[in-house]
Parts: C-alpha cells; structure tokens; sequence
C-alpha cells in the first residue's frame, strides 16, 4: 500500500495543485516507480481538467490562479518523470 502524504494519489495530486505539497526529489525519494507512476497519471488527469476550464478574459485573478495550479502541475511532473528515468538506469 502506497503511502501518499494526501492519503491517496488522487489527494495528493489535488494537494500538489492547490500548493499544499511542493515536489521536489527529497519528498518522492520513498515511493517505488510504480507509485510515482500512479501519481503522474493523476497529475496529468487534472491538469488536463485544470486547463479545460477557461476562466473569463478580464478576470485577472481566476486566470492568474489558474496559471500558477498549472505551473505546480507542470513541475511536479517534471520531477517525477526526472526521477523515473534515473530510477530506470
């Protein structure tokens, strides 16, 4: 059983979003690939929602919020793909 600091990989991906938890290499060195796996997967799900959703043009906040939940996304998953491919060396 993986043991997600959100309870889950579906919670910490929101977690991650939202900025609650900051990825970095120290904070997934426990997981198995498998795990970083599931986690990615469910990074990739809601930043596919995350982009969906077009906030109005002259609403500088809503699009600013938007921007930063996607720039966490982005470098979470750039972290994890990073560690996965030195874990597969």
């Amino acid at each position: 059983m993986a043991n997600y600091m959100g309870g889950s990989a579906t919670a910490m991906a929101s977690q991650i979003a939202e900025g609650f938890i900051l990825v970095s290499a120290a904070t997934i060195r426990s997981y198995t690939p498998g795990e970083l796996g599931q986690l990615r997967f469910e990074l990739e799900k809601i930043q596919r929602d995350v982009r969906a959703l077009v906030p109005p043009q002259d609403d500088a906040r809503a699009n600013q919020a938007r921007n930063r939940r996607i720039g966490r996304l982005s470098s979470a998953l750039q972290v994890i793909g990073g560690a996965l491919s030195v874990r597969r060396r």
